[in-house]
């Protein structure tokens, strides 16, 4: 599942990367987008293992209620994540919210121990708020990150998070 806000208004802001993410997976895997009663999906296939991309529709702070239903174990979450620099790629296991949104929604919904691929894009300037931040346009270096991102969350899937947290958390 890519985080983000439904809408034009929203589709080229730092919170949306998740999105793009998604999108880039669905582009590579063949998939097309269909509306499902609070997501969007595209099912895939990934080698023999057949996932379905989801992209809620119900607004960021709503994203765990387009998940009912769903097995926790099946679950990644790509979103952005202010703790780390703008373009940074890193896959966690589990853990708490983060001041984010998004994943308090999840987590209320389903638990903490899911996969999360994290994309950084940053702290806000002196001056903005972490709203108007989050909400403004996404700069190139973290457009940059989209097709690593997506290579992480096929590593997670190929190879399991383990291998993903290896290839992806190194320091550059």
């Amino acid at each position: 599942m890519g985080l983000g806000n439904p809408g034009r208004s929203y589709e080229r802001t730092r919170h949306n990367v998740g999105f793009l993410v998604v999108d880039e997976l669905a582009k590579r895997h063949g998939g097309s987008w269909r509306s499902k009663k609070k997501a969007e999906a595209a099912p895939v296939g990934f080698g023999s293992k057949n996932v379905t991309l989801l992209k809620p529709t119900t607004y960021m702070n709503n994203s765990g209620a387009a998940l009912a239903g769903l097995k926790v174990e099946n679950l990644i979450v790509v979103h952005d994540d202010l703790d780390l620099p703008e373009g940074t790629v890193r896959v966690k296991v589990g853990g708490g919210a983060g001041g984010h949104n998004g994943l308090r929604s999840i987590v209320q919904h389903l638990g903490n121990d899911f996969v999360r691929v994290r994309i950084g894009i940053g702290r806000p300037p002196v001056g903005l708020t972490v709203t108007d931040y989050v909400l403004g346009r996404m700069d190139s270096t973290i457009k940059e990150a989209v097709p690593e991102a997506a290579d992480a969350v096929e590593a997670v899937i190929e190879a399991g998070p383990e291998v993903a947290m290896n290839r992806f958390n190194v320091r550059a």
